[in-house]
């Protein structure tokens, strides 16, 4: 079997690797946000939005708003993965596939929400086996 070189001659495919790459295929998703001809920020204003939303949360959480903070940036990152599941074209926010940006926007935004809904003191989410878990792990005798 034969397929086409960059100039168009047939070569012969073969199944191995190549040594070495030169080039990458863009994310899928990865194409502007905005049409050509507007601003930069106005293209690229999915990661600018999750990006300000961080900063915020960790602008709050310098400001002894611990638990506020911290559960910004996960509604943050839980806004990057739905962005990312709707929006066709995302920009900077597209770093791989659709599939495994949404997993990992997905499931650090839900990790940091849960940790900030269970910190101390006056949790806003408890979990009663991690107590239990957490008391047979660790004996004071």
């Amino acid at each position: 079997m034969s397929a086409p070189d960059v100039d168009g001659r047939p070569r012969r495919a073969t199944r191995r690797f190549p040594l070495f790459t030169r080039d990458t295929a863009r994310p899928e998703g990865g194409g502007r946000a905005a049409p050509r001809d507007a601003p930069a920020p106005a293209r690229q204003w999915p990661i600018l939005a999750v990006l300000a939303a961080v900063g915020v949360g960790l602008l709050l959480t310098a400001l002894d708003q611990f638990r506020v903070g911290t559960l910004l940036i996960g509604v943050a990152l839980l806004a990057g993965a739905v962005l990312r599941w709707l929006l066709p074209d995302v920009g900077m926010l597209a770093v791989r596939s659709r599939f495994t940006d949404i997993a990992t926007y997905g499931g650090l935004g839900t990790a940091i929400v849960l940790l900030a809904m269970m910190v101390q003191p006056n949790p806003w989410l408890v979990i009663p086996f991690l107590k239990d878990t957490l008391h047979f792990t660790v004996s004071s005798n």
